[in-house]
């Protein structure tokens, strides 16, 4: 394999038709100059662009990636002048439309500009307009790689080949498209000339010396790319050569470019066979292929290519499930679709319909009013200076375009002042023009019930929802249909003079915002009905459906800058999306009609946030509900979207028009998920069972907050200018998390080709929802001005080195622009849990670090191991030891509690394995209460899931259903199996399955681990300091034999350590010969010397445990407290949880019922006597089932609250226990002491 066919191997190809390679004829028109040119259209191999050349060699070219969209047949153009017209037809047969392909591109959704071509035949038109949508839409030409973009331009320089007379490529092409500045052309000319590509004097190019491979080398010499070599230097170590063997690849590839995130298991580490494989696919050099090493060229080139993205593949792609209800996802939406400009003056254009819908835009709105030609009705922002459209143009455009990108439903939000007739007109041409796309009943299974979830976007695939005011018959006011006596009344029949917030002016944009009052003589309807019972208030509250009611503006009626009231052919078209008048969050949820939805402008809505946040964030979790911008804001500006996405908000309309940070924003984040317009809510805005804050600071209950870090290393061709540069990264999420304008880079003088910034990493330390989080990494001119940016959602983030292709403010792609930086992310770890946090995520590493450690104090331990483990062997005194203190030491083991032996040798299990240390002088045994509730903990604990520091070695009993909590910073439950049916009401509830952990948890949790390890590391140095000083005493007790003095000291050592707490009786009695090697006796002046010293050492010990003693139950106290708070939480949690299933279960159980006596009962009147009968006979087991749930909580509540006061008592039962037992022991030690110094004049008298 050659190197420029390996090179070329790396980029993936796209599936492109041979006719639109080969080409095809057209006749290319314009209507301005009203000229056709023959010419031949074709396409590059790649799909980068398409291209064409007329008669006179003359070539011409336009990158796909800027085509919005692509028509043929009633929706393409054709020329209006005649003559044009006959120059442009070829051939006899099909319509001159049908063989027309009309080409729309532009920067943005205003500025649009169309190419129109016409061919032979429909075929042929109907081929290139399709598959020419395809390449513009791909989402892996979006997402190139580095490499791919450079292809790109490889290719628009080579494509002039096949025109040019002398078959050259001109040097100035190359050196236009990289550099303006005189300085910065002179570096590209030295570039090509380095890269032995032209010479001197060359002013075109061989294109035998420009194939891929040498842009490619080009490419290096032009942005250098010292900052990669340097890293590549680091990670390969001190060599002469420099080349990455497959072992430390494979060590880049998991401890760098790893997202530590990933499930082991869906995701294993890499291997050696994996990084053999990335290096035969990267490493041009054949011989280091065949050694298994990897060059700094191969390394730059995986650090470029498609295995290296900046986000994961899986979210560009469909990776959501679109098998929730409506209400969970945040849906892209448009505010005042028609308008390309300012909200008062600009202009309203059809075209921008298409131009949202294609760029995944699913919900649209549409401002209906009277028609004056012919009773037609039109589309105008009422009341302003913006031209009107008709309205019928419009749904055709919708038809046409709706489905083109994105096959998920289409929200239409109507807002509608037209009368009966021309509504009437409306609906007839949406049952028209749509068709089978036009939702116009509700899916059979998903009725217009209260309670009945959304049906989900699976289920309305390629459907058009009517948003619009729904006629309510059982309203008890009466109306005249034509709308001439409804004078007084809005909406459905909302009193003007009802209370609640006033809605904005013509749709919500209007510049006054208040009401006019002109006094008016009060019709029957609008005086005060006198006041009903409650369910009729709420029939009132749900017909009021003017949820986006208009005040007037200048002089005109107040009634008619309203809505009018909807009519009977246009209410038919209404199911999921019925808009209401918002009063309470409490009604709306005693209503339960989840597919009313209100709408609110960003003034109401945050006015919301701030006074009901969690309430907010309840509602969205079941209904839709629609924030759009204030009337003020003439300029079409927007607000930022992040503020209501926080509240779960799902139909967040902005002004497409207007490309500013929030529309950017809005772009970047609906980027992902195919680019479909849906992205799935995170998981705790969509469960009821769940509580969110949107203004949480602390970590969200459930939600593992994450760290990222950034650190902006270079750039690649960011501008063509010679100016400075430099990079902003913001974060927007929830307010703890966003970051604005607090990091930013240096800036890089006078270099757009190569910048290099490479500070200090940018940390956001603490990212409470990282779900929810997003980046935006941009970079501008030293100016100020935006040259490209890049919205990445924080969940997606690919860690590691990376490369970073900007976008437009529109989302196109920069075609070369790029960022490479370095990405950490990870799990948040407060201050002082990073040593814990790193064994857990990399066990082995910790395991293989203790194992060191052991055979490290090997060499110091080795003749205490025994004793403190109660081995048999001998004691290594030098060699000189006999068995007797051997046997002692054993006999004082034995009698040592169990509770002790047992911790000395403490499993601590981890994520991926067990990690079981030997710790020497375990400082249990210094607090026998707590050594044999450690004991006891292993037995009982030992089955328990997912304690918070792990549990201990599983034993065979069945773990409990019950909730079990360990630390303050992790809680568990354990859910009932899922393959387990629902329980039917008879069976044992959950909630008797909850009971009090025992005290012995909590004494094994990880405070009090923690205190405990604390507490051995202190006295083990305390334990040293004093082993100095006896052996300092001894050498001054006995300084004539030296020969001696090591044994005599270290037995010494051994037998008066404070590790030593028993002492068997059998020492009263040593044997003569051990005397003899003792030496002389130890004068009484010294013996009393010793026992002051000695004393004073178990008074340091005794202060010591003392003081942890009180820590240790301390730290035990309050994992006790938090862990029964959080189960009494749970306990309510599981009852919410079995009463909401109960009530499922009922009105499945209804449902059944219902569809049962519907095929027994064709008599319609007694068909709905027995449905009541039913739904009577559900409600009163609902009922019965609530009373009987809530009555076997509080009993358990009762038990539960009794069994953690049973357990607060035995903890203070243990703690009492564990002082006696260490004043007991520390003065039993102390007496034997004594005893022992007493003995030794003894042995010298006999």
């Amino acid at each position: 394999m050659s190197s420029k066919s390996m090179l070329s191997s790396l980029i993936k190809p796209l599936d492109i038709q041979k006719s639109m390679l080969e080409g095809e004829k057209f006749i290319k028109w314009d209507e301005d100059s009203g000229v056709g040119t023959p010419v031949t259209l074709k396409v590059d191999e790649n799909g980068f662009y398409l291209h064409w050349v007329d008669q006179n060699k003359e070539m011409d070219l336009l990158d796909i990636a800027t085509i919005r969209d692509c028509r043929t047949g009633k929706q393409a153009k054709i020329p209006k002048d005649p003559k044009l017209r006959q120059i442009v037809t070829m051939g006899s047969q099909d319509t001159l439309e049908e063989k027309t392909v009309t080409l729309c591109h532009g920067s943005d959704f205003v500025n649009l500009t169309f190419i129109n071509f016409c061919c032979t035949k429909k075929e042929i038109a109907q081929l290139w307009t399709d598959e020419l949508l395809k390449l513009a839409f791909n989402l892996s030409q979006l997402n190139a790689s580095v490499l791919k973009f450079l292809l790109k331009a490889h290719t628009r320089l080579t494509l002039s080949l096949s025109v040019d007379k002398t078959n050259k490529i001109p040097c100035k092409n190359v050196i236009k498209l990289f550099a303006q500045n005189k300085e910065d052309k002179k570096k590209v000319k030295t570039a090509l000339d380095s890269a032995g590509i032209t010479s001197a004097k060359d002013e075109a190019l061989n294109p035998q010396k420009f194939t891929f491979d040498d842009f490619y080398n080009f490419y290096k010499h032009l942005t250098t790319r010292n900052e990669v070599e340097k890293i590549f230097d680091e990670l390969c170590g001190s060599g002469k050569k420099k080349l990455m063997s497959a072992a430390q690849l494979v060590e880049f590839l998991n401890q760098t470019q790893r997202d530590p995130r990933l499930n082991e298991i869906l995701h294993p580490y890499a291997n050696v066979a994996k990084a053999k494989d990335l290096i035969a696919q990267y490493e041009p050099n054949k011989n280091n292929v065949n050694k298994g090493m990897l060059s700094a060229e191969g390394f730059l080139r995986y650090l470029m290519a498609d295995d290296n993205p900046i986000v994961a593949h899986s979210k560009v792609d469909l990776s959501d499930d679109m098998d929730q209800p409506l209400a969970h996802y945040f849906i892209n939406s448009s505010h005042n679709t028609y308008l390309t400009g300012h909200q008062l003056t600009g202009k309203s254009s059809v075209e921008i319909y298409r131009q949202c819908l294609l760029a995944g835009c699913r919900c649209v709105e549409l401002d209906f009013w009277n028609g004056s030609k012919a009773e037609e009705p039109v589309i105008v922002h009422g009341y302003t200076f913006v031209p009107e459209i008709p309205a019928k143009d419009v749904i055709a455009a919708i038809a046409e375009s709706a489905f083109k990108t994105s096959e998920y439903p289409v929200i239409l939000s109507f807002e509608n002042h037209c009368n009966p007739r021309q509504q009437a007109k409306i609906a007839q041409y949406c049952r028209d023009i749509f068709g089978d796309m036009l939702l116009d009943q509700p899916l059979e299974n998903y009725k217009l019930e209260p309670g009945a979830p959304l049906p989900p976007p699976s289920a309305l695939k390629r459907k058009i929802i009517i948003k619009n005011k729904k006629k309510h018959h059982h309203k008890p006011l009466e109306r005249d249909v034509t709308g001439e006596g409804a004078e007084g009344v809005t909406g459905n029949g909302e009193v003007a003079a009802a209370t609640g917030p006033v809605r904005q002016g013509s749709k919500e944009s209007n510049g006054d915002e208040k009401l006019e009052e002109e006094p008016k003589k009060p019709t029957s309807e609008e005086l005060p009905p006198p006041p009903p019972p409650e369910e009729n208030v709420e029939d009132d509250l749900e017909s009021s459906s003017d949820d986006e009611e208009k005040p007037a503006t200048g002089e005109k009626d107040d009634k008619s800058a309203k809505e009018t009231e909807a009519g009977a052919e246009i209410s038919a078209l209404v199911n999921y999306v019925q808009p209401v008048h918002f009063v309470s969050f409490e009604i709306t949820e005693k209503k339960n009609r989840l597919y009313e939805m209100s709408s609110f402008d960003e003034k109401q809505a945050t006015m919301l946030l701030k006074e009901s946040p969690i309430e907010f964030v309840k509602y969205n979790k079941q209904q839709l509900s629609r924030i759009y911008p204030a009337g003020t804001r003439f300029d079409s500006s927007n607000f930022m979207p992040q503020v209501f996405w926080n509240a779960g908000c799902q139909l967040v309309a902005l002004n497409f028009q207007t490309l500013d940070l929030a529309m950017q924003l809005n772009l970047g984040i609906y980027e992902y998920n195919q680019r479909c317009g849906y992205l799935l809510k995170p998981e705790f805005m969509r469960r009821q069972d769940r509580r969110f804050d949107p203004f949480a600071e602390s970590t969200v209950d459930g939600i593992i907050a994450g760290t990222v870090s950034i650190h902006v290393i270079s750039g690649q061709f960011l501008t063509d200018k010679r100016v400075g540069t430099y990079v902003e990264v913001d974060m927007y999420g929830l307010p703890a998390d966003t970051v604005r304008k607090r990091f930013r880079t240096k800036i890089a003088p006078n270099n757009g080709i190569n910048p290099v910034y490479d500070e200090e990493p940018f940390v956001f330390k603490k990212v409470v929802l990282p779900e929810l989080a997003c980046l935006r990494i941009a970079a501008y001119e030293e100016s100020g001005k935006f040259i490209g940016h890049r919205v990445v959602p924080v969940i997606g983030l690919c860690p590691g080195y990376r490369h970073v292709t900007l976008r437009t403010e529109c989302g196109q792609p920069l075609p070369l622009a790029t960022l490479f930086m370095h990405v950490v992310v990870k799990d948040y770890v407060p201050e002082g849990f990073s040593d814990f946090a790193e064994a857990l995520a990399n066990p082995i590493k910790y395991q293989s670090e203790l194992d060191k450690r052991t055979h490290q104090l090997a060499v110091l331990t080795e003749d205490t191991d025994e004793l403190e483990e109660g081995g048999g062997g001998t004691s290594g005194g030098g060699g000189t030891g006999s068995g007797t203190g051997t046997a002692a030491t054993t006999g004082q083991s034995s009698s040592m509690d169990d509770g002790t032996a047992s911790v000395n040798s403490t499993t601590v299990s981890l994520s991926s394995g067990s990690v079981r240390t030997k710790r020497v002088g375990s400082a249990c045994s210094e607090l026998p209460g707590i050594a044999a509730a450690t004991a006891v903990a292993e037995s009982r604990v030992g089955h328990r899931a997912s304690i918070a520091v792990a549990p201990l070695p599983p034993t065979t009993e069945e773990p409990p259903a019950a909730a079990s909590v360990t630390s303050p910073e992790v809680t568990h439950v354990s859910p009932p199996p899922k393959n387990q049916a629902p329980a039917p009401a008879s069976t044992p509830s959950l909630i008797d399955e909850v009971v009090a952990d025992p005290v012995e948890t909590f004494l094994e949790s990880k405070p009090v681990r923690e205190k405990k390890m604390e507490l051995e590391k202190k006295l083990e140095t305390l334990r040293k300091k004093q082993d100095k000083e006896r052996l300092r005493l001894q050498a001054s007790q006995d300084p004539d034999k030296p020969r001696t003095k090591f044994y005599m000291s270290n037995k010494l050592v051994k037998r008066l350590s404070s590790k030593n707490m028993y002492f068997s009786s059998s020492q009263d009695g040593e044997s003569e010969a051990d005397n003899e090697v003792v030496g002389r006796s130890i004068p009484r002046s010294q013996s009393e010397r010793m026992l002051a010293v000695f004393k004073d050492h178990i008074n340091q010990e005794r202060e010591l445990l003392e003081k942890y003693h009180e820590l240790v139950f301390g730290c035990a106290q309050k994992v006790m407290v938090v862990a029964q708070t959080q189960q009494l939480k749970m306990l309510h949690v599981l009852l919410e949880r079995e009463t909401s299933d109960v009530m499922r279960r009922l009105q499945a159980n209804r449902r059944q019922e219902v569809k049962a006596l519907a095929k027994q009962h064709r008599d319609r009147d007694e068909l709905v006597r027995m449905k009541r009968e039913v739904a009577s006979a559900v409600v009163e087991k609902g009922v019965h089932e609530r009373v009987r749930l809530t009555e076997l909580y509080e009993k358990k509540r009762e038990e539960l609250e009794k069994q953690h006061n049973e357990v607060k008592n035995q903890l203070s039962g243990k703690k009492a226990e564990a002082k006696a037992t260490l004043e007991r022991e520390l003065e039993e030690k102390c007496t034997r002491l004594e005893q022992e110094i007493e003995l030794e004049p003894r042995s010298s008298e006999r």
